[in-house]
């Protein structure tokens, strides 16, 4: 198992250009020089569940295909209310050593049903629906809500849950072997949760440095009901990022973040170099992008700071007198020198230079929807940041309802896939014309030339959209949610330090 391997893994002095023998690449370097993606995966909620399933289709991006920009597969789930939302795989690039891994299945959660279903995704054209977790079977192991994905190099694919058997917050992690795909049991050690009211939401793992970060969203029973603002008051939201040993599993430290900025610490990312010290981390209701790192290798404790905090703005007609950012998602580039952020609410995609994360700088900026434009009927009142309200954003002259959500960067960082769906509670509460036109993939072109003198580095590419209100042949719109690639992506993958043949998991597991 991996614990038994870590002093190989673990050596610096080892050297990390081994030769390719599995699944996936051997460092962030080689993942730069993949090939373009030619199918995108796509989680689809559908806007009405109690009559339609939520579906996973697969779109192809291949710019020689004659379906290019069309769904080639549309794999319908077998069951109503879902809200099907995030995927990762059976096996990443954490396995390139085990010459006899296959990256073959998602792994996808429900949040509102906590199902999780297994689908064979070898041929991106035949997806395939090979088994179904029920939600009751988390319950045998006091676990609910499933959400983020990771496989592990132990033969294990780990995915984080937000509550226990009854919805209450609880931070916990569920193992799945990926092979079998049963249920084998929980990751955390000891009773964690017992007095500490801790939550969880999103992790990465960094084997080098021996630790694995998870952040905090709200207990289940409050998030899937509409947002109310007095729940932050009342505790059922997080605050704290939690800090374990791995891959034992025991909780090593944990980081308030304090004030108003620090609320719901959302997606987290460590940079893609294994032996890089440095994390981000963005707070949903606290509108706050957090830089988490350490000063040496030998250091055992974690630091934090505020890297950039975004202004609320001062508004009417809407349903408070100030919105917030609202930043849910993040992606950083394999080559470590970009962080993309989307702002759910302002509408915003920011880019940031993070070559230097202690001083990391404003390089792009596009917006896509959101609830300030000029057409979206909300006045901006005050605004440190803008001068006049940004147009309402059309792509090949449709309009983009909802604000931007999840991201994708190609693996070359010159293309990010943008869609527009949070979670269906919480967008029946602050776009409910997204009910309507349903959800939209778009494509946003970037100048990755490090020495660039362009003032912004984002361009949305006009002759790309999937329009996903109108792609289902039962008259229903659907969503747009979580974006992968079949051969690995920036998100899903995580890197050995060094990738050393047969110190990927147990053998048996592999043969």
């Amino acid at each position: 198992m991996l614990s038994s391997l870590l002093p190989d893994i673990l050596n610096p002095n080892k050297a990390d250009d081994l030769a390719p023998t599995g699944p996936g690449y051997a460092n962030p370097e080689e993942a730069c020089k993949g090939p373009r993606e030619k199918y995108l995966f796509i989680t689809c909620p559908s806007s009405e569940p109690e009559k339609a399933p939520d579906a996973l289709c697969t779109i192809d991006v291949d710019l020689e295909s004659e379906t290019y920009g069309q769904a080639v597969c549309k794999l319908m789930m077998p069951n109503l209310g879902d809200e099907i939302h995030h995927m990762g795989w059976n096996i990443c690039s954490s396995c390139h050593a085990c010459k006899d891994a296959k990256r073959s299945h998602l792994i996808i959660t429900c949040l509102l049903t906590s199902r999780i279903y297994i689908v064979n995704a070898e041929d991106p054209t035949n997806l395939i629906l090979t088994k179904t977790i029920e939600g009751e079977t988390l319950k045998k192991f006091n676990v609910h809500f499933p959400h983020s994905i990771h496989c592990l190099a132990d033969g294990n694919i780990m995915i984080s849950t937000l509550g226990d058997a009854k919805d209450n917050n609880k931070c916990d992690f569920l193992l799945i072997n990926n092979k079998t795909f049963e249920p084998v049991g929980t990751w955390v050690k000891g009773d964690i949760n017992n007095g500490n009211k801790l939550f969880c939401y999103d992790f990465w793992y960094q084997p080098y440095h021996k630790v694995m970060i998870s952040t905090e969203w709200g207990a289940p029973k409050c998030i899937k009901n509409k947002f109310n603002p007095a729940d932050l008051a009342l505790g059922y939201y997080g605050h704290k990022i939690n800090i374990f040993d791995f891959p034992e599993g025991t909780l090593r430290q944990t980081i308030e973040f304090e004030g108003d900025e620090g609320w719901c610490p959302f997606e987290m990312r460590f940079k893609h170099n294994p032996k890089d010290r440095n994390a981000f981390i963005l707070t949903a209701l606290g509108s706050a992008l957090y830089h988490v790192y350490k000063d040496s290798d030998e250091d055992v404790e974690w630091k934090h700071r505020v890297a950039i905090a975004i202004p609320s703005k001062t508004v009417k007609n809407w349903i408070l007198p100030t919105m917030p950012a609202m930043p849910t998602d993040l992606v950083i580039s394999m080559d470590d020198n970009y962080l993309f952020m989307s702002n759910w609410l302002h509408g915003d995609i920011r880019m940031f230079d993070i070559r230097d994360p202690f001083s990391i700088k404003l390089v792009g900026r596009v917006f896509v929807g959101g609830s300030i434009h000029k057409e979206s009927g909300v006045i901006v009142e005050e605004d440190s940041e803008l001068v006049g309200q940004p147009d309402a954003t059309y792509v090949k002259g449709i309009k983009i309802e909802g604000g931007p959500h999840r991201l994708q960067l190609s693996l070359d960082g010159k293309r990010l896939y943008v869609t527009n769906q949070l979670f269906s509670p919480w967008e029946r509460q602050f776009y409910q014309q997204n009910f309507i036109s349903g959800g939209k993939l778009i494509q946003i072109d970037i100048d990755t030339e490090p020495k660039s003198t362009s003032a912004n580095r984002m361009k949305i590419n006009q002759d790309f959209l999937v329009d996903f209100g109108t792609l289902f042949d039962n008259g229903i719109p659907y969503f747009a949610h979580e974006i992968r690639y079949p051969g690995g992506d920036c998100v899903s993958d995580i890197f050995l330090v060094p990738p050393k043949e047969g110190t990927c998991c147990d053998k048996r597991d592999c043969d």
